[in-house]
C-alpha cells in the first residue's frame, strides 16, 4: 500500500499542474526618436497575441542611450563606450532574449550578446548587411530580426504612378550609414525603370539649403528623402526647408519619413508600430517555439504605408491619377 501511495505521489509530481514559464527580455536602443517609441509600443502590444504579457509572464527592461547625431569624434567614442557598457550590464542580467533597436545598438552590442549565448533580435535596421547578416533575408549566427528596408524599385514604381513623367530624382543625404547605402542602391537600380539619381552628401551640421539649390539647378523632377537621421535634427529644420523650397520651385518631394512634418507630395514608408508587432513575432519564435535566431529568416513589412498630401498636390499644381489615389491614404 505504501508503495502504491509513493508511486501515486511521484506521478503527481511528474505530471501534475506545471508552473507557467516566465521570460525576461531586454531592449537596447540608441537615440530618442518618436519612431522608436512607436516601435516599442508595437512590440509590447504584439507580445500579448503570443500569450506573453508584461507584468504577468514577461518582464521587459528598456535601456535608452542618448545619442546626438551631430556629435563630434570624441562624443561618438563616448556613445560607443556607453553601448558597450550597457551590453555588459544586460549580459550580467542573463535575459532570455535581447532586442536591439536601430543600427548602432545592433552593430556595436551584438558580439557581447552572441558570445554570451543570448538570442538577439534586431529591429529598426534598414540594411541588415551593416550589422553582420549575409543578406536582407538571411540571419546571422545568433541573431535575426526585422528590417525597415524598402526596395528602391518598389518606391520608384509607386512614385511613377503619381509622377509618370519623373526621369530624374535628387537625393540629399548625410553620412548616416543606412542613408549612404540606400542612396547607392537606389542610384544603381533606378535606371532599370528609366530614372536617373543625382545625389549630394552633406554634413550632419550643414544646412540643406545649398544642396537643394544645387539640385534645382540640375533640373531634377523630384526630391527623394531617404531614411536618414539628418532630417530629424534641429526640430526637423532640414525637412521643413526642403518642403518649403520644393513648393516654391514646383518640384515634388517623395519622403520615406512619416510624421507631423508636412510638405512632401508622397510618403512611402514603413509603419513603426507594425515593425514593433513583427519584432514581437520574431522574439516569440525564440521564447515560445524554442527556435534559434539563425534558423529564423529576417522579415520586413510587406505592405508599406502610402500617403498622398492633397494640399501639397494642389500647391504643386499636380492632378494625381486615380490609380495612386486608390492605393494611398490621403491627408
Amino acid at each position: 500500500m505504501k508503495y502504491m501511495l509513493l508511486c501515486l505521489f511521484s506521478l503527481l509530481i511528474m505530471f501534475g499542474p506545471c508552473r507557467a514559464e516566465t521570460y525576461s527580455v531586454e531592449v537596447l536602443q540608441v537615440g530618442n526618436l518618436l519612431a522608436f517609441d512607436h516601435l516599442y509600443e508595437g512590440t509590447v502590444k504584439g507580445f500579448e497575441k503570443h500569450g506573453l504579457v508584461e507584468g504577468k509572464n514577461l518582464t521587459i527592461r528598456r535601456t535608452v542611450i542618448d545619442a546626438d547625431a551631430e556629435a563630434g569624434l570624441w562624443e561618438k567614442v563616448k556613445i560607443l563606450i556607453k553601448i558597450k557598457g550597457a551590453a555588459g550590464d544586460i549580459v550580467s542580467r542573463k535575459p532570455d532574449a535581447v532586442i536591439t533597436v536601430g543600427t548602432p545598438a545592433t552593430k556595436y552590442a551584438k558580439d557581447r550578446f552572441i558570445k554570451a549565448g543570448i538570442p538577439l533580435v534586431f529591429t529598426g535596421v534598414a540594411i541588415p548587411e551593416l550589422v553582420g547578416c549575409p543578406s536582407k533575408t538571411e540571419p546571422g549566427k545568433g541573431l535575426t530580426g526585422v528590417t525597415i528596408y524598402m526596395d528602391p524599385l518598389d518606391v520608384i514604381r509607386i512614385s511613377q504612378l503619381a509622377l509618370p513623367n519623373m526621369k530624374t530624382i535628387g537625393i540629399i543625404h548625410s553620412d548616416d550609414e543606412n542613408a549612404v547605402a540606400y542612396t547607392e542602391e537606389t542610384a544603381a537600380k533606378a535606371p532599370q525603370l528609366g530614372v536617373q539619381v543625382i545625389s549630394k552628401q552633406v554634413g550632419m551640421g550643414d544646412s540643406i539649403v545649398p544642396a537643394i539649390e544645387e539640385m534645382i539647378a540640375q533640373k531634377i523632377d523630384a526630391f527623394f528623402v531617404p531614411i536618414d537621421k539628418y532630417y530629424g535634427l534641429r526640430n526637423f529644420r532640414e525637412a521643413i526647408d526642403l518642403g518649403r523650397m520644393s513648393h516654391e520651385n514646383m518640384i515634388p518631394c517623395i519622403s520615406s519619413i512619416t510624421g507631423d512634418i508636412k510638405g512632401s507630395l508622397l510618403y512611402i514608408a514603413p509603419e513603426f508600430r507594425t515593425i514593433g508587432d513583427l519584432t514581437s513575432d520574431q522574439t516569440a519564435r525564440i521564447l515560445n517555439d524554442k527556435l534559434k535566431p539563425e534558423d529564423i529568416p529576417i522579415i520586413r513589412q510587406e505592405n508599406l504605408i502610402i500617403i498622398v498630401d492633397l494640399d501639397a498636390a494642389k500647391k504643386l499644381g499636380i492632378d494625381l491619377p486615380l490609380q495612386i489615389l486608390q492605393l494611398a491614404k490621403t491627408i
